[in-house]
């Protein structure tokens, strides 16, 4: 017995069966090979997109095939997925301007899977970029999906673009310190620290005089991965050569002032009660 009679044994409605049944697992397998080359060779983002359209024309073309050994009339079926197309396109106008939204963000890649986004208010790393939406994963483990639409439209910060990134950090000391010495110090800390680059070297800013202290700006340079090792060690180096040097970090101060036409508050010195013998 050869094959095509144990083919033409097996009939219509099993033969459709077995499309499914072993036709399912080969293709998995092969979109999986796919999605792996591309993932060597291309973008995470590249090789998502590759097993997403494959894995999906793969299951079109089977059910396809299944429902053709089965006896269906595949021009009726073609017919009726038109019109039904049509009616759909009509009452999902919001989908298509998202379909379209999505092959925009493809096409130009403002951002890949495993960038950190800052969209509004929502900040996390691109877990997927599918047609119709992005999906967020926050710092706090949610899933944020945005529309792709959206995307387009609203102002999108990639803050992982570029492999390296500066940290910007603000702080005050008294009036009475001087200017230069805490220059050198704040120099001294960046340069010390094992996370901060040298080139491009910090920036370091005399930002002028504030309510109740003397404002400065360090910026130093680090690799992307490092930012939360940055932002700790940095803060806590500045922290304890401070304290070492006598620099003060002031507590804002406020002076009460009750105007010309207005006696000056009354001070009365009271004396300390005698100790008890």
């Amino acid at each position: 017995m050869n094959w095509n009679e144990l083919y033409l044994m097996l009939g219509a409605p099993l033969r459709g069966a077995l499309f499914l049944l072993f036709g399912w697992p080969v293709l998995r397998f092969i979109a999986g090979c796919l999605r792996k080359y591309l993932l060597r060779h291309t973008s995470a983002q590249t090789g998502m997109l590759g097993y997403k359209f494959l894995l999906y024309a793969g299951t079109a073309i089977l059910l396809l095939s299944a429902m053709a050994e089965w006896g269906f009339q595949l021009k009726t079926v073609y017919g009726a997925a038109g019109i039904a197309g049509v009616a759909f396109g009509f009452a999902s106008q919001t989908s298509l301007s998202n379909l379209i939204s999505g092959l925009f963000l493809i096409w130009e890649k403002p951002f890949e899977v495993d960038d950190v986004l800052q969209v509004g208010t929502t900040v996390g790393v691109v877990t997927g970029i599918d047609l119709l939406s992005t999906k967020i994963r926050t710092f706090d483990n949610k899933l944020v999906r945005i529309p792709n639409e959206s995307l387009i439209k609203t102002e999108v910060t990639n803050i992982t673009r570029y492999p390296i990134r500066r940290f910007d950090l603000t702080l005050g000391v008294a009036y009475k310190e001087d200017v230069g010495r805490v220059m050198q110090v704040l120099k001294e800390v960046a340069d010390q620290n094992p996370y901060c680059l040298d080139e491009p070297e910090p920036v370091l800013l005399f930002k002028g005089f504030g309510e109740s202290s003397l404002d400065f700006m360090l910026g130093v340079w680090f690799e992307k991965s490092e930012f939360v090792k940055v932002r700790n060690t940095l803060q806590q180096e500045i922290k304890e050569r401070f304290d070492a040097e006598g620099i003060e970090i002031p507590f804002p101060h406020r002076t009460l002032y009750a105007g010309s036409e207005t006696p000056p508050f009354p001070v009365r010195i009271v004396p300390e009660a005698p100790q008890a013998p």
